[in-house]
């Protein structure tokens, strides 16, 4: 997946995984009692980003990102200082 945002300096813009909707028991969450996933895919990284490249799946922290909706598509921008490990 390609990114229409280009970020830029230490920035990087990811994409939200889904959260999970079904418990370890069987049992569907509703849309309301999901909570926000905090793993994303990296879409696009900026010129000053060292530890991270396209394609990485990164944990970051909740309420730093700014989120932006593009084309029905939900990108998250986040500072790589802000980003707190890959998986």
């Amino acid at each position: 997946m390609s990114s229409p945002i280009k970020p830029l300096a230490d920035r990087v813009v990811a994409v939200r995984e889904q959260a999970i909707a079904k418990t370890t028991s069987g049992l569907y969450l509703p849309d309301n009692a999901k909570e926000k996933s905090v793993i994303a895919k990296v879409v696009a990284v900026g010129p000053d980003v060292k530890g991270l490249k396209v394609d990485d799946r990164i944990i970051y922290k909740e309420y730093s990102t700014s989120d932006l909706k593009i084309n029905n598509q939900e990108y998250l921008i986040v500072k790589e200082e802000d980003v707190l490990a890959t998986v």
